[in-house]
């Protein structure tokens, strides 16, 4: 069926809801009815992800009952232990997520299937401690995470908390596409369901066993307790879901001088204060470094609006606020913790931290400085959940550390996704220590540099909207497989990872051997140096991403190495 002819079945159904109805009627731009039907939403990396609207490429009850239904079938499948144990659903601010949690209960309601659904927004990380101490089978939470406010979106999490690994969410990818009909999705009575049993809305069940498990991310109890006081904390959450629990996580360890940025307290489905609600960008921030100014700030953190990613700003030595990457938070907090760990004698010998194919190699030669295993995982949260549940099935090694360059970090893994309420008290205890020696996070951070080298990060996102972006993003990722350059901005490429063909190409020694991952449409190219940059199309929105990681023995050498080498690919891609 062409998008004219299910664009017509959707304006054929009297029963469609009326807002939804409301907007089809009033929308004529040929382009945007044709990117809200020319395909159906897709079940991805983490779910679904997109705009708000009707059609089936779009964020609406129907979809999600789809996606709730394909869910509901592979619960069944395992069985009526599964259904008992049932599924635990969390919602951020956005528009419609209360409603989308509750259409998602009742599809699985009408499967015989039991769900628990918190009362009122809760963060994505505490949705995924919630499946492992409510023993749930699965979990949802309603969010598009950092995403503009025309977006919502759709994850599903599996037993251990983690999000849905590979071959279950093939599964319930597979129920969702035999569904031909969206408008067939059967639901049950909300009220009827609550009255059996079958829904049990939930407030603080789950709030304070999490609190109690994110107050053991301190490392130094002593320094933290006796000190913490002294550190002077701005926080904004955004709008979004963070900001209660994030303040009772920051008072309960001893972080009592935080000061709130009030008008971003109040959750909002607008995000009215900010251009996008994206704590990786400076933007996000001007209203609290506004604050950070007022009142002297020793160093401003910030989270999205589901509290999974964190951002932080850090005042420099000329008395500046400055933003930093995910990679640089990911630096600092792991080598704090892996320095006080080994200095109290608590840094086991089979220690092993966990990051992205994509994420800096700073890491990696900070762990290496202090004995621990760095493994490399795709790119995805889950894919750091399966390793952790790797080390506690065989032994092999011990979790210490996981995080990704898009802010996303795990301190300890009671939860089994990222955690910015986890990486709030974790940031803040590494920039109470730098202070307690008469330093600012930003000088810690430089000190970094000089010990283990220079490393400049930059990411090039280019959104390419439609079935016309698709295409495009397709015929970039396969002209580069078809035509490999043999230069980057004058720097020889000399291996490269090709994640979707799992081949490991040395260039320079004529070798090849295969990657031992699952399948990833991602494209890694490594320079002499080891410095790198990679391709890689986004999982959950209509954009294709760009990395680079390269290193330098000076910052100048880095940063003018990095602008070669990110100005030859964008040239290369552009043709």
């Amino acid at each position: 069926m062409g998008w004219k002819e299910e664009y017509k079945k959707w304006m054929a159904n009297d029963a469609l809801e009326g807002s939804l109805k409301e907007a089809l009627h009033a929308e004529k731009d040929e382009k945007t009815l044709e990117d809200s039907f020319y395909r159906n939403m897709e079940f991805g990396t983490a779910g679904m992800r997109g705009v708000l609207g009707a059609g089936t490429n779009r964020m609406n009850i129907y979809t999600i009952r789809k996606a709730s239904e394909g869910l509901a079938r592979y619960v069944a499948e395992n069985g009526e232990e599964a259904k008992k144990r049932g599924v635990v659903i969390a919602y951020d601010c956005r528009h419609m997520s209360p409603e989308f949690a509750y259409e998602s209960a009742r599809v699985l309601g009408h499967h015989g299937i039991k769900s628990y659904v918190f009362e009122t927004l809760r963060p994505t990380p505490e949705l995924s401690f919630a499946v492992r101490y409510l023993n749930t089978y699965s979990g949802i939470v309603i969010t598009a995470s950092h995403n503009p406010a025309e977006y919502n979106g759709y994850k599903v999490y599996g037993e251990d908390g983690g999000q849905m690994a590979p071959h279950a969410a093939g599964a319930v990818t597979r129920y969702i596409d035999a569904i031909d009909d969206i408008f067939s999705v059967q639901v049950a009575d909300k009220e009827a369901l609550i009255a059996d049993g079958m829904l049990e809305v939930i407030s603080e069940k789950v709030d304070t066993p999490y609190l109690e498990k994110v107050k053991t991310v301190v490392v130094n109890n002593d320094l933290v307790t006796n000190h913490g006081k002294d550190l002077k904390i701005v926080f904004t959450p955004l709008h979004g879901t963070g900001g209660m629990l994030g303040l009772k996580a920051l008072e309960s360890v001893g972080f009592t001088n935080v000061i709130q940025v009030e008008e971003q307290f109040v959750p909002d489905p607008n995000f009215s204060t900010v251009k996008s609600p994206n704590p990786e960008n400076r933007a996000a921030f001007e209203v609290a470094i506004g604050y950070g100014e007022k009142y002297d700030a020793d160093i401003l953190v910030g989270t999205d609006p589901d509290a999974d990613r964190l951002g932080v700003v850090v005042r420099t030595k000329s008395g500046q606020y400055d933003v930093l990457s995910g990679n640089q938070i990911g630096a600092l907090i792991l080598h704090y913790l892996l320095k006080q760990k080994k200095a109290q004698n608590e840094l086991p010998q089979n220690a092993a931290v966990l990051k992205s194919i994509v994420t800096s190699d700073l890491g990696t030669v900070i762990a290496n400085h202090f004995d621990v295993k760095m493994i490399e995982v795709l790119t995805g949260f889950k894919f750091i959940a399966e390793q952790i549940h790797q080390f506690e099935t065989t032994g092999s090694n011990t979790f210490e550390f996981g995080f990704e360059e898009s802010n996303g970090f795990m301190v300890k893994p009671f939860t089994r996704d990222k955690d910015a309420i986890q990486a709030l008290l974790a940031i803040c205890e590494v920039t109470l220590d730098s202070k307690q020696a008469g330093k600012t996070l930003a000088e810690d951070l430089e000190e970094i540099y000089e010990q283990f080298g220079y490393f400049k990060e930059d990411l090039v996102s280019l959104t390419m909207s439609g079935k016309d972006g698709s295409e495009q993003i397709e015929n970039i990722m396969k002209s580069f497989r078809a035509a490999l350059p043999e230069h980057m901005g004058g720097e020889a490429i000399t291996k490269v990872e090709d994640y979707q063909l799992s081949e490991r190409r040395d260039i320079t020694a004529g070798t090849t051997e295969t990657i031992d991952m699952s399948k990833s449409n991602v494209i890694k190219c490594f320079l002499a140096d080891g410095s790198w940059f990679a391709l890689r199309p986004s999982g959950t929105e209509p954009k294709i991403k760009f990395y680079f990681s390269i290193k330098g023995q000076t910052e100048n050498e880095a940063t003018e190495k990095l602008e070669r080498v990110r100005d030859g690919l964008m040239k290369t891609v552009e043709k």
